[in-house]
């Protein structure tokens, strides 16, 4: 399936530049990423390695680490996607996950693909054929594995370039890690099934960013909140030529950022949904229909219900528990996955927390862990949030639950403020704003200013990890 569109795209124009890097000279054509898969084919069935055998890939260069995905997907065996500045513990964790029969970790050069299978003694799963194996990231226990086959990777690539028509003529810009889902299939594998151009970055900076958006000639760009929010700080004195959107993903965007981003630079923000258990997006706003901001779409080659009853049913706004399924939705985990999350029927419950309007897009309320119960009172962090966000001097805002005595758990919020604001200032401004707008048992107790949020690898913030700062608190 893969291979097959490396073939036609190889046939068709093989000399069109499908990668190539964001800030230098170095680039691969569709003729090129065809050599190289034969070349991983060739090497893996010469070493024993069948189809379906897992190959652990490690390169800190993005083109190369791009072009070994592609290829051990397309020569019938799985890619195991590893963070190249990961600590030994966090790899050998994933290792003991994944049972990988090689690991890429030489760059790919004129002599071919390189692979190392010392040490590993997994022969494999003979004839499951190509895909991407990944884990969850988290710290303690074991990380639950998730195999995604080539045909349901192939199809949440197909439904990306169907939502944001790609065409051969698109040039998009990633930055987004390439051992995380989006990178992967919204960012390579589409940008492969439409047969067009991807720049791709080690890491988003701001410095010079506009140029090198102006000099490849980019159509579109793959972000996370995050990444908005800085560039609506630093706009372009005039609008890129031929930029027609940015992509949302990874979390949810604030309404203030998305309207400051808009009204900066006169380009529309693509809000979207994804996990890796759905091999990324789920639903998406439309690039040329309406679009809601702070909706996250509608469905994309998923189907998305909200599940607050027993029974399933759920009014139009009623907030209850996001479930999905469909051909990108894995059946099952491949280790570690908790009973239940997948029901007879295919639905996955996601944890997350949402509704459907009565247009059918997705708007999400928060992560079912993360709402506060107040004196038995549920409060939804995202929505006070906003109010925080949308007022001047607020860069960044969290709001978590505080252990409490008498009421069980309190709403507590975290600022990053701009460096224009005394702290004195803000803190009072957000008091009045809150007690203005929100009932009281919702209004935060405290305000706590920080310099900054924990961040995860894709710029996502870190609530546990805030959370575990709260916990130290005294």
């Amino acid at each position: 399936m893969i291979r097959e569109w490396i073939e036609q795209a190889a046939a068709r124009h093989g000399d069109d530049i499908y990668l190539a890097d964001a800030r230098g000279p170095a680039t691969l054509t569709y003729a090129q990423l065809l050599e190289t898969v034969r070349d991983a084919e060739r090497r893996l069935d010469e070493a024993g390695l069948p189809r379906g055998a897992r190959i652990a890939v490690r390169l800190s260069e993005p083109i190369d680490y791009a072009t070994a995905l592609v290829a051990i997907i397309a020569a019938g065996r799985v890619a195991v996607p590893l963070d190249p500045g990961a600590p030994a513990t966090d790899v050998a964790r994933v290792f003991r996950v994944a049972h990988p029969s090689g690991e890429v970790t030489r760059p790919l050069d004129s002599t071919g693909f390189h692979f190392d299978g010392a040490g590993f003694s997994a022969p494999g799963r003979v004839g499951d054929g190509g895909g991407i194996f990944l884990s969850t990231s988290g710290t303690t226990g074991t990380p639950k594995g998730i195999l995604l086959r080539e045909e349901q990777l192939a199809h949440v690539a197909t439904s990306v370039v169907d939502c944001h028509q790609f065409t051969r003529g698109d040039r998009g810009y990633c930055s987004l890690p390439l051992f995380h889902v989006n990178a992967e299939v919204v960012g390579v594998l589409a940008a492969l099934r439409a047969g067009a151009y991807l720049a791709v970055d080690r890491k988003f900076s701001r410095r010079g960013f506009w140029e090198m958006i102006s000099e490849h000639r980019i159509t579109w760009i793959n972000a996370v909140p995050a990444i908005i929010s800085i560039l609506a700080m630093d706009p372009p004195a005039t609008r890129p030529a031929g930029l027609r959107f940015v992509r949302s993903a990874s979390a949810p965007l604030p309404l203030a950022a998305l309207q400051k981003f808009e009204n900066a630079l006169g380009v529309p923000v693509v809000e979207t949904y994804g996990m890796t258990e759905a091999a990324s997006m789920i639903t998406a706003n439309p690039v040329d229909g309406p679009r809601k901001p702070g909706s996250a779409g509608r469905p994309a080659g998923s189907q998305v219900r909200i599940e607050p009853h027993a029974d399933g049913t759920a009014a139009p706004g009623e907030i209850g528990r996001v479930q999905i399924r469909g051909a990108g939705v894995i059946a099952s985990y491949d280790s570690g996955g908790k009973p239940g999350v997948i029901d007879p029927d295919g639905w996955l419950d996601t944890s997350d927390l949402g509704y459907l309007d009565e247009d059918g897009y997705l708007f999400l309320a928060g992560r079912s862990d993360d709402v506060i119960n107040r004196g038995g009172e549920k409060i939804y962090p995202r929505e006070i949030e906003e109010i925080l966000l949308a007022q001047p001097g607020v860069r960044s805002a969290v709001v978590i639950g505080r252990t409490d005595d008498v009421l069980g758990e309190r709403p507590v919020a975290y600022i990053v403020p701009d460096i224009d604001y005394g702290p004195n200032d803000i803190e009072a401004a957000l008091s009045a704003t809150c007690a203005v707008r929100l009932p009281r048992h919702k209004q935060p107790s405290a305000y706590c200013l920080v310099e900054e949020m924990p961040l995860g690898p894709t710029g996502k913030i870190s609530r546990r990890l805030l959370k575990d700062l709260v916990t130290a608190e005294p």
